[in-house]
């Protein structure tokens, strides 16, 4: 199932999206769980509930999109420099404080955090923030957690995992080599579009799918997931280990090679670019940057 939250009639819903993407079908939600977006269900869904009643379709041309998870309950967990070229294009960069620590290709995933409310939906604009002149892109594909909880294997993660999105994980460089750290470069305000919606594990295997990245319609970055050094049960099993994983917790399990500081010089994004982010099985994610 795809589940999407929107605007209608300036009103938030969250729906079903149909199987040819042309309508959603709202849940019978109250307004406080319809506000919350697809967390609602993905936490009654962990619980064993049914989905609520349906009602009638709305074409998807007359919804506004929302982030499916406008409001994540705390902090995006993300993994930094999780495939081998990427992990190699960032070290040579400069801007890489953990490679002057260990190396180009790390041992163990690298994990930061975004804020919840750096979260904007496809179609929202990417502000460019007056204290950085280093915005990069990062098309991810995000994992979401169905089933909580703590001390996973690797063996029954993918038993916790309730589906997938796509994130974007915009990056102040000059911010993320200045505070030799990565929390404060990647959360600015609206550095997090994710969308366009929520797609079940059963309908999609996010271990073998494609991520791509536009910029103005150039190709910059196209890999599969099995490319990626920590698969994602090891970065659950990681996770897990000492943290309590919830459901509709959020993994950005990394970027392929090509952002824009990986370039001579580097393509950093500026006012009027549009930065597309497709992966296979789920659709397209796409914001304007002002």
């Amino acid at each position: 199932m795809r589940i999407a939250a929107f605007f209608y009639q300036n009103q938030p819903h969250v729906g079903l999206v149909s199987q040819d993407s042309n309508s959603v079908a709202p849940f019978d939600l109250s307004l406080d769980n319809r506000e919350l977006g697809a967390l609602t269900l993905v936490d009654a869904l962990s619980r064993g509930e049914a989905l609520p009643a349906q009602g009638a379709p709305i074409a998807l041309k007359d919804v506004q999109l929302r982030a499916p998870l406008p409001h994540p309950r705390r902090n995006i967990f993300c993994v930094g420099k999780n495939y081998h070229a990427h992990a190699k294009e960032f070290a040579r960069s400069g801007f890489d404080s953990s490679a002057k620590a260990g190396g180009e290709i790390p041992a163990e995933p690298i994990i930061f955090t975004k804020v919840p409310e750096c979260v904007i939906a496809t179609g929202e604009a990417i502000e460019m923030p007056k204290v950085s002149t280093a915005i990069d892109y990062e098309a991810e594909l995000a994992v979401i957690i169905g089933k909580g909880g703590k001390g996973i294997t690797k063996a029954d993660a993918m038993k916790h995992v309730w589906g997938y999105t796509i994130v974007n994980d915009i990056t102040a460089r000059d911010w993320q080599n200045k505070h030799m750290q990565w929390h404060m470069g990647k959360s600015f305000d609206t550095f997090c579009p994710m969308g366009p919606w929520l797609v079940s594990a059963d309908e999609m295997d996010g271990q073998n799918t494609h991520v791509r990245c536009y910029v103005n319609g150039e190709e910059r970055q196209n890999a599969a997931t099995p490319d990626l050094i920590f698969d994602i049960p090891t970065l659950i099993e990681t996770l897990s280990a000492g943290i309590t994983l919830y459901p509709g917790d959020v993994i950005a399990t990394g970027t392929p090679v090509g952002v824009g500081i990986g370039f001579t010089p580097p393509k950093y994004l500026k006012s009027g670019d549009v930065v597309r982010v497709e992966i296979d099985g789920i659709g397209v994610l796409e914001n304007p940057v002002k």
